[in-house]
């Protein structure tokens, strides 16, 4: 199995999580990467759900905020019921170190029931994974596409050409099964690279990632193919239909800022000098 971000520990503020070298990011030295925070507030979203016995519900979005560098330091997630309904529940998430939130989340559950009768639009967005039995970039656990390039690695894709990233699943602590959620809500970080990688790297580090899904991701990877890119004053914001081998099971969004001075190659996830 792939390395996992984390180990658990007992410590002085209950179990904790102890980053792995999975989870270290190319944005700094001693920076924990956006993945592994996400994948950390979803898993203690969805035990949160299985305390409260509400496994009739089906997660439906995630919405993370980035708002302090996360260390590759001890860490904690919790997890608060918002609102429990019959027909949702709302739960928020907050990652601490050192006694203050680094990140928090949001996740929406609702009761799946029968579909009306009405027709209704549907965009029909049909990314194609790539070729079963391709090899990923083993270090990134990934593969970047382009449209001019074709599916590939770092080296081909860092380009001004519109993106897809198809990434494969990474556990979040150490000895557990990672579930589809879990999948999906960690890897939509991942979002960051297919909107924004550009000819001169990564040059935008995003704040927030925000996920909607229709269902539930079929098997061990998912992709993101972008949609809309949108970039003033140093701000981007981007959209990205979430797929796996079945089909489109999602959307994501998010927004980002520039951070040129310390941008990153993703050949190595180390900053550009």
């Amino acid at each position: 199995m792939t390395a996992a971000f984390f180990r658990t520990q007992r410590g002085p503020q209950g179990m904790e999580l102890i980053p792995q070298a999975e989870a270290a990011s190319g944005w700094g030295e001693e920076h924990m990467r956006g993945l592994a925070v996400s994948s950390a507030l979803a898993r203690a979203a969805e035990q949160q759900i299985h305390t409260i016995e509400r496994t009739d519900l089906v997660p439906t979005r995630w919405t993370v905020d980035l708002f302090r560098p996360a260390r590759l330091r001890p860490c904690t997630a919790s997890a608060t019921v918002v609102r429990e309904g019959k027909r949702l529940c709302l739960i928020d998430t907050v990652l601490e170190q050192d006694g203050r939130p680094v990140a928090r989340a949001s996740a929406l559950w609702l009761a799946p029931s029968q579909s009306p009768p009405g027709a209704a639009w549907s965009g029909g967005a049909r990314p194609e994974a790539p070729p079963v039995g391709t090899a990923l970039v083993e270090a990134q656990h990934r593969l970047y596409f382009t449209e001019t390039t074709g599916w590939g690695d770092a080296a081909k894709s860092t380009n001004g050409a519109r993106k897809m990233i198809w990434h494969e699943q990474i556990p979040v602590v150490e000895g557990e099964q990672p579930t589809p959620f879990q999948l999906a809500a960690g890897i939509a970080d991942v979002v960051n690279v297919a909107v924004n990688l550009g000819s001169n790297g990564l040059e935008f580090i995003n704040a927030d990632v925000s996920l909607t899904l229709g269902r539930l991701p079929v098997g061990a990877a998912v992709g993101f193919a972008t949609t809309e890119r949108m970039e003033q004053a140093g701000i981007s914001v981007g959209t990205a239909v979430a797929f796996d081998r079945v089909g489109a099971f999602g959307t994501a969004t998010l927004c980002a800022l520039a951070d040129a001075h310390r941008a990153v190659d993703v050949r190595s996830f180390r900053p550009i000098a």
